[in-house]
């Protein structure tokens, strides 16, 4: 497999590890399963590895490209391989509800940088209601936390907020030598699919945010003293939870449920 970069060379402030292995972009592309109409929207796409697949099954498409240079090259590599929409954007500010359209939610892929993924995860999970799913290749451990249950290690305020709008499906482990360069770290593909309906409405979805950082901040603390400003043993009774426990045992439902009970009593 050539490591030439096509002329370009991987710019390390933009995070940039280009994905080569034919394979591995192929089943990325099986499991994403874009259709023909779809609203389809890649960030990263970088040389066009995925781009190329994906194009070739859609017909039209968006990318959001961040490097000027790349950006600037994507309308030369697709001339004459279907409509290519160009966003020369940083994916973090880009408001990605102007591509959705009411009869076709969006779809995301990329390989996302590794240094700006959970940032970027947070601005598209304010996109929720226009978004059918997202799949993403991760570093391993931000998939891991991602997909993480209650009671385990990897289980996080990041777990937490995303498990509160979607459902995590871990697909796929990809080496480093599947890229160009070959990062530091192992990868892996994970699908985010926003609920239809939240299986456990928050009234208040900030104060959650809130509660969820204060019980994961110091990870050894019990409830009772990492939620000490915000929730009474009164709270947690009311809510059937032991404040003596742990944050990271309480489910995503455990967490709407005190949530709700404290804002109850939030002079509003």
């Amino acid at each position: 497999m050539s490591h030439d970069l096509q002329g370009h060379t991987a710019r390390k402030r933009f995070g940039q590890n280009f994905l080569h292995d034919e394979n591995i972009i192929r089943r990325i592309v099986q499991m994403f399963a874009p259709v023909p109409g779809q609203q389809v929207v890649e960030i990263g796409p970088g040389l066009g590895a995925l781009t190329r697949h994906l194009l070739a099954f859609l017909g039209e498409m968006h990318v959001v490209e961040l490097d000027r240079d790349l950006a600037a090259r994507l309308p030369v590599t697709f001339a004459g391989q279907g409509t290519l929409h160009i966003h020369q954007a940083d994916a973090l500010e880009f408001d990605f509800a102007t591509l959705a359209k009411p009869e076709a939610p969006l779809r995301i892929i990329g390989n996302l940088p590794y240094n700006i993924s959970t940032p970027l995860i947070f601005h598209l999970l304010t996109f929720s209601n226009r978004v059918g799913d997202m799949c993403f290749m991760l570093q391993k451990e931000v998939v891991d936390r991602l997909a993480a249950e209650p009671g385990t290690p990897d289980y996080g305020r990041l777990g937490v907020m995303v498990q509160y709008r979607c459902r995590v499906d871990w697909l796929l482990a990809v080496p480093p030598g599947a890229f160009n360069p070959p990062p530091k770290v192992q990868s892996a593909v994970v699908r985010l699919t926003p609920h239809a309906a939240l299986p456990w409405p928050c009234d208040n979805e900030p104060l959650l945010a809130q509660v969820v950082a204060a019980a994961f901040n110091q990870r050894r603390k019990t409830l009772r003293n990492a939620l000490k400003a915000l929730a009474t043993e009164e709270d947690f009774a009311a809510v059937g939870i032991d404040s003596g426990l742990r944050g990271e045992v309480l489910s995503v439902e455990q967490y709407v449920r005190l949530t709700n009970r404290l804002n109850s009593h939030v002079p509003s």
